[in-house]
């Protein structure tokens, strides 16, 4: 038995790493731990496939992940719990996964607009009208979402373009926009070159962006302690098994293993959502 409740702790810990595994960070330290010649570099491809196969079977739903770790812990702990605690899990992970999607596309939006000055700069450069230079751009780039039909038609038709790059503006991660329309007033009312300000906002957003990938960077290793801090009971667990203790036992069919499951639950979430917030406002600095 105390093999078996290892065995599922260990379970537990690589369903907790697959989770945690899909920052992008993660990847890379991944890749980076099996990109070491030829032979490595065939692993990490396997590596990626299966990763890939996974994801294409679970059809986007990660988050189910959960179920069957937690009937694997219920069935060895002879308990309901675990697959009550998984199917409560379930949501909770589901919007932390939509949460972090979310965060993805508003940076990816970001990285569009950038493009999109330069390319608006680079087709008035080579002669075009600001109307069709901004058309092209905007088709080119697909950054824009519903809001692109907006623009688009403004850009076409002669109409209110400050007025549509605003209203664009306020979707998540088209905040440069905002930029963009006021360069495109400014050019229209005081005559000024479009080409030269839609260029200087482009630096400056490059420069932002540069700032926000750097400051991630630093912050990389206070997310890895996070990640620890997530992983430690699990390996607390396996520990206890390796031993000869019963911990899955002592938890789920005790007085008091209930009541420190719970507070230990309660207290590992708590740790895991300040450390969050913390690492989180020091992003948004």
């Amino acid at each position: 038995m105390p093999a078996a409740v290892h065995a599922a702790a260990l379970c537990a810990g690589a369903a907790a790493w697959v989770m945690v595994a899909g920052r992008e960070q993660a990847r890379r330290r991944t890749r980076a731990l099996l990109a070491v010649g030829a032979g490595d570099s065939h692993l990490s491809e396997r590596w990626e496939s299966g990763r890939s196969r996974l994801q294409a079977w679970l059809g986007g739903r990660r988050e189910l992940l959960c179920l069957p770790v937690a009937l694997v812990l219920g069935i060895l702990g002879e308990s309901v719990l675990p697959m009550a605690a998984g199917a409560v899990a379930v949501p909770l992970v589901r919007r932390w996964l939509r949460g972090r999607e979310s965060r993805k596309e508003r940076e990816r939006r970001a990285d569009g607009v950038v493009t999109l000055c330069g390319a608006v700069v680079g087709e008035l450069r080579a002669g075009r009208e600001p109307g069709q230079a901004l058309l092209v751009a905007v088709r080119g780039t697909g950054v824009m979402g519903e809001a692109e039909a907006g623009v688009s038609a403004a850009a076409q038709f002669g109409g209110d373009v400050p007025g549509a790059l605003g209203q664009a503006a306020g979707e998540p991660g088209l905040d440069g926009l905002a930029g963009v329309a006021a360069c495109w007033r400014v050019a229209v009312d005081g005559g000024a070159g479009l080409a030269a300000g839609l260029d200087r906002l482009e630096g400056s957003l490059r420069a932002e962006r540069r700032r926000r990938e750097e400051l991630r960077a630093q912050l990389a290793g206070a997310w890895s302690t996070v990640v620890v801090l997530a992983v430690l009971p699990v390996l607390g667990m396996g520990l206890g098994a390796a031993l000869g203790a019963d911990p899955l036992k002592v938890l789920l069919h005790s007085t008091a293993g209930l009541v420190c499951l719970v507070l230990g639950g309660l207290l590992e979430a708590a740790g895991l959502l300040w450390s969050g917030r913390i690492v989180r406002a020091g992003e948004a600095l």
